[in-house]
């Protein structure tokens, strides 16, 4: 997706020509299979994770449909380069793909609120600054834009009563003869659309032409539009955006795709403590993008996990009968960590939602694994082993089945891996259940050994005295005689 960005203010048929030479250049490229461009909105709602844009007249989109992933990755880095060297230089275009997770404009944002726009735009400015300035940060902007030109016209309220005039009329006919005025409405089978009046021609759309408009006075004569006011230039902010009844400045950006959301801002957030600590009373920078989103996700997802416990504890009770040993289930459950963090560390995978979700069913696999052994150990005591020689019974019978069992896991989750959606959930179960598995053989022995107290068998360290056994030889014969 390539979003074009003109100055707040800009004409759409700017922005349609600014556009125009981004889908161009897209629809000569080998790889762009299918070209869209949505200009003066956002793109429908396509992708559930997709956040529309309002309608602005300097805003276009433009989405381009590839054969595979690296078709999209080859195009996606020469539109870049093709940027950089000056293919719109009059848009900010910027080039992303369809990311997964809860929708956020920008991976990266702080957001400065106070009660006075000079002194937020200000202390924005420095957000900006430090942002520009970290090596982790590809692109950086604010959603407010420059600040535009915009013409005033002053009216005399002198003249204006002079010629029996006054400013509301005034405002009135220039509003007619520039935007238009609501005359009435006319139903069209269930939508009502306004009947607007005003004049004709381009007059109206070019500032230097104002001085040229005509009122008409109470009396019916013509009045100069320079007889009763004159016109200034003045700077303006082109859009307010406030949270909270705040005004407030989202100073947000792109980042290194090497690199994830959460490092970058806590990188960010760190180097802005000094200005953090030196806001007057009223003013705020809050962290935004990314993070914020998915810890909206994931406070959702903590909701359950009270209820999920609950059930894991009932259901792990009624199949082993007794606390100790479900204390001993539910400890095993964290064992997967291990291989979990490996795992995604050397594969560069992000610990999102996908991961956390493979988190929590890695602990069902490990937990199953312990219920297992536990119960062969009781059916050895049964048969009448002593405990010691039930645990390391039981631990050699099923390290096959359990061992083997994780193994076709681990290979069926291969596949996933591939996969853009589903690969950090992958990594996770292929690393935890291979490490877990290994961990709960040797941990769960050790631990139900040191739980119930049981020792290996010593052998006794002397054999019983055998007694003396002294025979005469005169009595033997006489005996056998």
């Amino acid at each position: 997706m390539a979003e074009i960005q003109m100055p707040e203010g800009t004409s759409i048929e700017a922005t349609q020509a600014a556009t125009i030479k981004v889908e161009s250049w897209l629809r000569q490229q080998p790889e762009a299979k299918i070209v869209t461009s949505y200009i003066g909105q956002g793109a429908p709602r396509f992708f559930i994770a997709l956040s529309p844009e309002l309608p602005d007249p300097s805003f276009a989109k433009i989405v381009v449909l590839t054969p595979n992933q690296e078709a999209r990755d080859r195009l996606k880095w020469r539109l870049r380069d093709q940027i950089q060297k000056g293919l719109a230089p009059e848009a900010r275009v910027r080039v992303t793909q369809i990311v997964f997770g809860p929708p956020s404009p920008f991976p990266v944002a702080f957001r400065v609120n106070g009660p006075d726009i000079e002194r937020v735009r200000a202390i924005s400015e420095e957000v900006k600054r430090i942002m520009l300035a970290s090596s982790q940060m590809r692109t950086v902007n604010t959603d407010w834009g420059e600040r535009a030109p915009t013409v005033h016209f002053v009216l005399d309220q002198n003249r204006l009563r002079l010629l029996g005039l006054t400013s509301s009329e005034a405002a009135q006919q220039l509003q007619f003869l520039l935007t238009g005025v609501t005359l009435t409405q006319v139903r069209e089978d269930i939508r009502t659309v306004d009947v607007v009046a005003r004049s004709s021609g381009t007059t109206r759309l070019d500032p230097s032409e104002i001085g040229d408009f005509t009122l008409i006075s109470r009396d019916g004569h013509p009045v100069p539009l320079t007889q009763i006011g004159h016109t200034e230039i003045r700077t303006e902010d082109p859009i307010l955006r406030r949270r909270d009844r705040l005004p407030t400045i989202t100073v947000r950006g792109d980042i290194d795709e090497s690199l994830q959301p959460p490092d970058v801002s806590n990188a960010i957030r760190k180097q802005l403590q000094p200005i953090v600590s030196g806001l007057p009373p009223g003013y705020h920078i809050e962290m935004g993008g990314s993070i914020e989103e998915a810890g909206k996700a994931n406070k959702a997802l903590y909701l359950v996990f009270p209820i999920m416990i609950v059930l894991m504890f009932t259901v792990t009770v009624f199949q082993v009968r007794s606390l100790s040993a479900m204390t001993m289930v539910l400890l095993t459950a964290p064992l997967g960590l291990v291989g979990t963090v490996l795992t995604l560390l050397v594969f560069h995978q992000p610990f999102g939602f996908n991961a956390i979700l493979g988190l929590i069913g890695l602990a069902g696999i490990l937990m199953r694994n312990t219920l297992i052994l536990i119960g062969q150990i009781r059916v050895n005591e049964h048969d009448g082993l002593s405990p010691y020689h039930a645990v390391v019974e039981a631990t050699v019978q099923r390290s096959r089945p359990v061992i083997l069992t994780a193994l076709a896991a681990v290979l069926a989750f291969i596949p996933l891996t591939f996969s853009v959606f589903w690969g950090s959930m992958a990594f996770a179960l292929i690393g935890g259940t291979a490490m877990g598995t290994v961990l709960t053989l040797l941990f769960l022995p050790a631990l139900y050994a040191l739980w119930f107290k049981i020792k290996p068998e010593v052998a006794s360290e002397a054999a019983p005295a055998i007694p003396d056994i002294h025979l005469d030889l005169k009595d033997v014969v006489n005996e056998m005689s």
